[in-house]
């Protein structure tokens, strides 16, 4: 079953501007499915080259404007997977951007600190990036109905969104754990600022754990005797390689705020819980609530960046640990979440937060009223 994802319309209106069109996501998210659905339906000559292998690595060697032109051919379209194994690959686009603009060339790759950074300078102004996601609530609306998708939400807990584990009903456990160990071996450990892999792997489990807490970055070293600096970046890393994410505090200028504090979730709950290798029914699990909370920021997250909408997302806590899940921060207006998994609980809006700020709507979300929420999501002004 092939799932239609959210960006195609986007990208493929994006085709001859003028740019060169980036698509990064992590291993297996779908980029090159979604890509092979969009040039199925070109009439353009297109020719499909696969960064990960020798051949065409050696093709992209010692590149110049007529070698660029030579390598395309008599094809429109240049699609260029797994871009990130292609030598000095900013400076190869870069010269399509700049003196063979009549070809439309697509890069995607999964190693977002191996690609983004050699493509932020080369191709400023020249690119147009997208990021693809694991499967979202909307696309599987799509793709069945709002009611068949409500009633999984106990599975994409469990095992995430990820195309295969979701189109496949059986193995998702096993299926899980090689995704993961993909994402550590291929993607992260075999990268050349990791000098211990083990710690990485120790540092995930920890923050698997700790799933929708506050996480200390000095009490992290202590637990794993590695300085701070080094627990800073292989964060950073794990972000690049978009196995997590980080949301910081809200502030402004109000003494009981807290200001540095950090939280960090998970791209896909699968993963997630293939690390601590629980897969454990919802019902049986303390963790439900975290779980419950993560699922709902990356949906949220998700349209965020589908939709263009880009506002600024935080969480919000005061020195009372009073808290807000969820901060979406636009035009001049903020978006407050609050997530239960108990649809007993309705939280109260901290009246500390609402002491100090007048330009807001808050929504309590819970596991009977998601569905509604998500799929009516929108930030836009009405």
């Amino acid at each position: 079953m092939y799932i239609q994802r959210q960006i195609t319309s986007q990208i493929v209106d994006d085709f001859f501007k003028g740019k060169i069109i980036i698509i990064l996501g992590a291993r297996q998210v779908g980029k090159t499915t979604l890509l092979k659905s969009i040039v199925s339906k070109r009439t353009e000559p297109v020719l499909w080259l696969d960064g990960e292998n020798a051949d065409v690595q050696l093709l992209f060697q010692n590149m110049n404007s007529e070698k660029a032109r030579h390598i395309a051919g008599n094809h429109k379209v240049l699609i260029i997977d797994e871009a990130q194994k292609i030598q000095s690959i900013g400076t190869v686009l870069k010269m399509y951007s700049d003196y063979h603009s009549d070809i439309q060339v697509v890069a995607s790759g999964s190693s977002a600190f191996e690609l983004r950074n050699v493509l932020n300078e080369p191709l400023t102004g020249r690119k147009f990036e997208y990021h693809l996601f694991p499967l979202s609530f909307e696309e599987m609306v799509q793709a069945t109905d709002l009611l068949q998708e409500q009633r999984q939400l106990h599975q994409r807990l469990r095992y995430g969104y990820y195309p295969e584990i979701v189109t496949k009903t059986e193995d998702n456990e096993r299926l899980l754990r090689f995704l993961a160990e993909s994402y550590l071996y291929k993607d992260i450990f075999l990268f050349k600022g990791i000098k211990k892999p083990e710690k990485m792997l120790d540092l995930l489990k920890l923050l698997a754990w700790q799933l929708g807490s506050e996480v200390n970055y000095h009490e992290l070293s202590q637990i794993l005797k590695i300085d701070n600096q080094t627990i800073e970046s292989y964060i950073a890393m794990l972000e690049q390689a978009f196995v997590v994410y980080k949301l910081a505090a809200y502030h402004t200028n109000h003494r009981n705020e807290l200001k540095k504090s950090k939280k960090i979730y998970f791209n896909d709950l699968g993963i997630r819980n293939a690390l601590i290798n629980d897969f454990r029914p919802v019902e049986l699990r303390s963790d439900a609530g975290g779980l419950f909370e993560n699922h709902m920021i990356n949906e949220i997250r998700k349209q965020n960046i589908y939709q263009r909408y880009y506002a600024n997302i935080h969480f919000w806590r005061n020195t009372e640990q009073r808290e807000i899940d969820l901060i979406l921060e636009k035009d001049n207006h903020l978006h407050l979440y609050e997530f239960k998994w108990n649809p007993l609980k309705t939280p109260r809006l901290p009246i500390s937060f609402s002491n100090n700020y007048s330009n807001f709507t808050y929504t309590v979300v819970n596991q009977d009223n998601f569905n509604s929420f998500l799929s009516t999501f929108s930030l836009k002004e009405t």
